[in-house]
């Protein structure tokens, strides 16, 4: 497992009165697993704006592929309170016990084809606990072998943003 993404996720971990959107500002975007790293982290720490601002709706169809932004990720919205509620929820399957203020979340490289990748959760590592262990532990009824968890990527204008969590049960 390549340890290299782990400075980013310590780059984008800031003071807990920093703002989420100087933590995503701060986060190494240069590469996938990157990007990966500090979305988890903001989840983890709770961060809903911060993990918004690491966040892309992936290309469909004609459509292009568009980050997160301080107006999408700052707000009344129903889109914004429906991410913000959908992050406390992925706080609590992702945070291994014991929790700590200052997760720190390792990624292990993957390969990128046509700026897109794809980082399965036993590749992920909070406080050295895999990812997909982790949510395991905090589900009920699903058994090893049962869960398939994957975190997508996408490179939008030279910088790696998350595009979409699949979670599947089964």
């Amino acid at each position: 497992m390549s340890s290299s993404p782990a400075p980013d996720a310590e780059t984008s971990q800031k003071p807990q009165d920093a703002s989420a959107s100087s933590q995503a500002a701060t986060a190494d975007q240069s590469t996938a697993e990157g990007a990966v790293a500090a979305w988890v982290t903001a989840v983890v720490k709770g961060e809903p704006k911060g993990a918004c601002l690491l966040m892309a709706e992936a290309a469909t169809g004609s459509s292009p592929a568009r980050a997160g932004t301080e107006a999408k990720c700052d707000g009344d919205t129903p889109e914004a309170q429906r991410m913000e509620k959908n992050i406390g929820q992925l706080r609590k399957s992702f945070t291994p016990e014991p929790p700590t203020d200052d997760p720190k979340v390792e990624v292990a490289r993957v390969p990128a084809t046509d700026g897109k990748a794809v980082v399965p959760a036993d590749k992920i590592t909070v406080d050295g606990q895999r990812l997909d262990k982790i949510i395991l532990s905090r589900s009920t009824g699903v058994k090893s072998g049962q869960l398939d968890v994957k975190v997508q990527s996408a490179k939008i204008d030279e910088a790696w943003y998350v595009t979409d969590l699949d979670l599947n049960i089964g």
